[in-house]
């Protein structure tokens, strides 16, 4: 999976798993906040979401356990490591 490709022609829905208050102080153009303390309860949601789902936070990690839960549960999706990181796809040329 080409996370850089996917995130330029926008394929997918970024979903920043870090707290309101971190997402509130900046986050990546169109992405969509879902603290990763709700992930679970709010699975149903996510099912509905363009996939694949790309998940970022601020450095990686809570991504990482964030897409280790949904891809048990049948997910398409990736980490994208930090939420500069996916900005950075964003705006870079193909």
């Amino acid at each position: 999976m080409n996370i850089e490709r996917i995130i330029k022609e926008k394929q997918g829905t970024i979903v920043d798993v870090r707290t309101t208050e971190e997402f509130n102080s900046g986050n990546a153009e169109g992405s969509i906040n879902i603290p990763l303390q709700e992930i679970q309860q709010r699975i149903n949601e996510l099912k509905g979401m363009k996939h694949p789902l790309i998940l970022c936070c601020a450095s990686g990690g809570r991504s990482r356990q964030a897409t280790l839960f949904l891809v048990q549960n049948g997910f398409e999706c990736c980490n994208a490591g930090s939420w500069l990181d996916v900005n950075y796809y964003q705006s870079k040329p193909l």
